[in-house]
């Protein structure tokens, strides 16, 4: 049974007031199909509107029955991490460059959103990653990402040092310029640069994807997505560990990164038309003459 969405919650891409227009629109559309309105805060700070109600975004898992993001897939990033531990079912408007994640455009915003709110829609579950870093045996630091978790050098240029287990086992250690650990989601994000492999996002796995490692037998390993991964920092230079490429935290030799699934997944909901590998054709340009 489709759910009901009644009270629908339009998140837009910070500091763009440049989406405060389709915003707007698709706010006065929804209300004219009889749906209760909320606009984040730092949304409706830009966009200089008072006519409809306001709400934190931390209130508007437990306000809204669906949330809107209008901007690109980094926007949808953020706000994804932001709910996920609301059961609460996004929608992307796509108002950046690839909209792999933001794959309704913003022409098609109405008919789709009208389709979506008739209960014709595909409904997808995608895998999120919790990571925390350990040091002297205490966690210093934990996140969550819905793409990746990367190690990496900074700005050293230097090469790092690193042990991997896989659930305890010993796997590699490895001289490179880092590891990307990416959700299925992230499969075709900073992973897919590093030659790793496209997963579809309902496959029960993630992958591990090395970074310009010092050696020709590196390759990429997906593993099930119920598998514990632990880096152990052997030569660390200025080594950082990044999250969604939005946020980061340095590390040091000795630092263990803890990498597994989170326990909650995100709910994404697409047209009744949606194709995966459509998208893929379209912003990869397969098929195309470059």
């Amino acid at each position: 049974m489709s759910e009901i969405f009644q009270t629908i919650a339009l998140v837009g891409k910070y500091d763009s007031p440049e989406i405060g227009e389709a915003l707007l629109r698709l706010a006065d559309f929804l209300r004219g199909r009889g749906h209760d309105v909320l606009i984040a805060r730092n949304t409706a700070e830009h966009i200089g509107s008072a006519i409809y109600p306001i709400a934190e975004l931390a209130e508007i898992g437990s306000r809204a029955d669906l949330a809107v993001v209008l901007g690109g897939d980094g926007t949808m990033l953020s706000i994804a991490r932001m709910l996920m531990k609301d059961d609460i079912p996004l929608m992307g408007v796509n108002q950046g460059h690839l909209g792999f994640l933001t794959d309704v455009p913003v022409e098609a915003m109405f008919e789709s959103m009208a389709a979506i709110l008739d209960g014709e829609y595909v409904a997808e579950q995608r895998l999120l990653l919790n990571a925390g870093i350990v040091r002297d045996g205490e966690e210093i630091f934990a996140a969550c990402a819905f793409n990746d978790v990367v190690v990496s050098k900074a700005s050293s240029g230097r090469l790092i040092e690193f042990e991997v287990f896989i659930d305890g086992d010993f796997v590699y250690r490895q001289r490179s310029d880092g590891l990307i650990i990416a959700t299925p989601t992230g499969s075709t994000a900073y992973a897919l640069s590093a030659g790793g492999p496209i997963l579809h996002p309902t496959l029960e796995a993630f992958v591990l994807v090395p970074i310009c490692a010092h050696t020709l037998s590196a390759r990429p390993i997906a593993v099930n997505s119920r598998s514990a991964v632990e880096l152990r920092l052997i030569v660390a230079g200025d080594a950082r560990v990044y999250f969604d490429g939005q946020r980061h935290f340095d590390v040091q030799v000795g630092d263990r990164i803890m990498v597994s699934r989170a326990p909650k997944t995100l709910r994404l909901l697409h047209p009744k038309n949606y194709s995966y590998y459509f998208t893929l054709r379209h912003k990869l340009h397969w098929g195309t003459q470059l």
